[in-house]
């Protein structure tokens, strides 16, 4: 590349170099290929050599953003000197004279991950700004080497500062993302400090109203990751869709300096032990055949042990190979008709009544769904954690992902689609190895429009560029045929483009009651596979009475064994989500001694008590077979 180009990628991102303009001749280098490949994605995190940042941090609550703005509403790291009333500073009085209106290490502390709601009392209708600081020390493992500090989600913006230097601002509350910090680190006394805000916005996504928990804080892991001057940082190992006899894909390095650098790549049970080189953006892509393969199912969840080799640094993964399409009406994982057996889970532990962010979360929820007799499951309604689809991985349960896309988005907004789209881009390459996940799904519940249409259209654009490997759909809404209320159908444009149908439906629950499900039928015209993404009823456990009293677990029940009944008439019914899995916080739901600020839709309570229902649906299930 020649100078002047350099020079000008220098100048065009001078705040960001700005810290890093001490560094040596070769890092300034590597940082400038840095910024021509963007950011380090540092997916599988959890394998690279890392330092744990989580526990116990200081958390100063700031509903003013006095330690961000001054009292002319002028934000403090936009100035030159922000002087000590900027909380990032992490200021101390110089002597007994001085006015410092905070301390950090005089507050509270909270846990990371977790979120402040269900930690905090005070904090639990709490949503605007609270600010966060770690302090840690830390040596690096050779002097050449490059750090980033990674958060695995904040919600829902966060303002990032390392030793009083702003790092950057993320958006979007479920998604992860990192900041490299190799010129900023101290061997001693370093100090992170995060302002984190979860206000609720129009423009935002998800936007103002939703059904859920506006959960704020660092709801993930927290860590560090030391790396060589040039690593491995992104790679995609894949089953060709085109070719089921051939493993594709790519490897990225990140800091390149030179084309023709080799990568080992190998994957022992497939025979495979090869060397890849670099072009000269630091990727190189492969293609090999393969033979005698293992294929990945719910039945057969096999994983191959897979390990990338670049210089010193060596990186294991465990990735499954299948295929997954549609033809006509059917959906095919590894070239065979099945039928996905689901339900919708919220990132929620109920028994703590917070925030799901540990392995320990993932296997409670997943192991519910496993004994429900689920091959599958609907990870509702944003990007759930990584330990989620690492774990279904294991266990053999197929996963629809989402973004928060979520009823009223701001369609005409530009920089609304921008963060939807960079949400969208952030999960798929965090998961875009796991074998679970089959189905990136681009919204819920969207009222059609022409500007929605055309939103939703180039997500689906951009998600089948990142990864052509998946299917793509969203939970759309139903129609009621104008000349006959008891037939349904399906009148969205976005039905056109999607690879599989999928609608909520809640007849028996906010449309007439479960007495209605045997009169309704389904006129469902588009020739594609269709999963019943939503639907329900809410019971609370220990509640009883007749079939038609409301709240109860029979009429809970009742929806259910209608509402089979209703769906199976369905010719393309390749699936079924029901809404939900466990009860779960929605501050929508105020109805004492029944919600009392729970969504009760659950098969099984916030306490972990299985309603009637539950085997209803194990029982319909069992029956489907493999």
């Amino acid at each position: 590349m020649p100078v002047e180009t350099l020079l000008k990628l220098i100048k065009q991102n001078s705040g960001k170099l700005t810290p890093m303009i001490k560094t040596s001749t070769s890092l300034l280098l590597i940082l400038i290929t840095s910024l021509m490949g963007g950011e380090a994605t540092l997916i599988n995190s959890g394998n690279r050599h890392i330092t744990n940042l989580n526990g116990e941090w200081n958390y100063i609550v700031d509903p003013y953003e006095n330690g961000y703005y001054n009292y002319r509403y002028e934000a403090f790291d936009q100035q030159t000197h922000p002087g000590k009333g900027a909380f990032f500073n992490n200021s101390k009085p110089a002597d007994k004279t001085d006015l410092v209106e905070y301390d950090f290490d005089k507050s509270d502390v909270i846990y990371v991950p977790g979120d402040w709601n269900s930690q905090k009392e005070k904090l639990f209708y709490y949503e605007g700004s609270v600010w966060y600081k770690k302090s840690f020390d830390y040596k690096k493992a050779n002097s050449r080497n490059r750090v980033f500090v990674r958060f695995g989600a904040v919600n829902y913006q966060a303002d990032v500062y390392l030793n009083g230097e702003k790092l950057g601002t993320h958006v979007g509350g479920f998604t992860p993302f990192n900041y490299e910090v190799t010129n900023l680190l101290k061997d001693v006394d370093n100090f992170l400090v995060l302002k984190v805000d979860n206000k609720r916005h129009k423009e935002a996504v998800p936007t103002l109203n939703t059904d859920w928990w506006n959960y704020g804080g660092i709801t993930r892991d927290v860590i560090i990751v030391e790396e060589a001057p040039t690593f491995i940082d992104d790679y995609l190992i894949q089953l060709n869709p085109e070719n089921d006899q051939q493993i594709k894909g790519f490897i990225q390095l990140n800091g390149v300096e030179s084309e023709n650098q080799r990568i080992r790549l190998r994957i022992p049970q497939l025979g495979i032990n090869k060397k890849v080189k670099t072009g000269a953006t630091g990727r190189a892509t492969f293609s090999y055949k393969i033979k005698n393969l293992r294929r990945w199912s719910p039945k057969t969840p096999h994983l191959y042990d897979v390990t990338l080799n670049y210089g010193d640094q060596t990186l294991g993964d465990r990735i499954g190979f299948r295929s997954i399409e549609t033809r006509d009406s059917n959906i095919l994982l590894n070239g065979k008709k099945i039928f996905l057996k689901g339900i919708s889970i919220h990132e929620e532990n109920p028994l703590r009544g917070g925030r799901a962010y540990s392995p320990e979360d993932a296997e409670l929820l997943l192991n519910w769904a496993k004994n429900l007799g689920c091959n599958y499951v609907r990870l509702a309604h944003y990007p759930h954690n990584e330990y989620m689809v690492r774990l279904a991985d294991e266990m053999g349960i197929m996963v629809w992902e989402e973004i928060p896309v979520y009823w009223t988005i701001d369609w005409n907004n530009p920089d609304t689609y921008k963060n939807a789209e960079n949400q969208l881009t952030e999960v798929i390459q965090r998961d875009k190895n796991r074998s679970s996940v089959i189905i990136w799904s681009m919204a819920n519940e969207t009222p059609t429009s022409p500007r929605r249409h055309e939103f939703l259209g180039k997500l689906a654009t951009h998600a089948r560029g990142l990864d052509p490997t998946r299917l793509i759909s969203a939970a759309l809404e139903q129609s009621t045929d104008p000349n006959d209320p008891m037939v349904k159908y399906i009148s969205d444009e976005f039905a056109d483009v999607v690879d599989v149908l999928s609608f909520n439906e809640y007849i028996g629950w906010y449309d007439g009651t479960h007495e209605k499900c045997q009169k309704i039928s389904w006129n469902i015209t588009q020739n594609k596979p269709v999963i019943i993404s939503e639907f329900g009823a809410g019971a609370k456990y220990g509640f009883h009475g007749d079939k038609l009293t409301r709240w109860s677990e029979e009429y809970q029940n009742e929806v259910y064994v209608e509402t089979l009944k209703m769906l199976d008439k369905i010719p393309q019914l390749s699936g079924v989500s029901p809404w939900i899995l466990a009860d779960f916080r929605s501050p929508r739901r105020p109805l004492p001694d029944i919600q009392d600020g729970w969504n009760r839709k659950g098969l099984i309570s916030d306490k972990g008590e299985k309603k009637q229902a539950f085997f209803t649906l194990q029982a319909y299930f069992k029956a489907k077979g493999d």
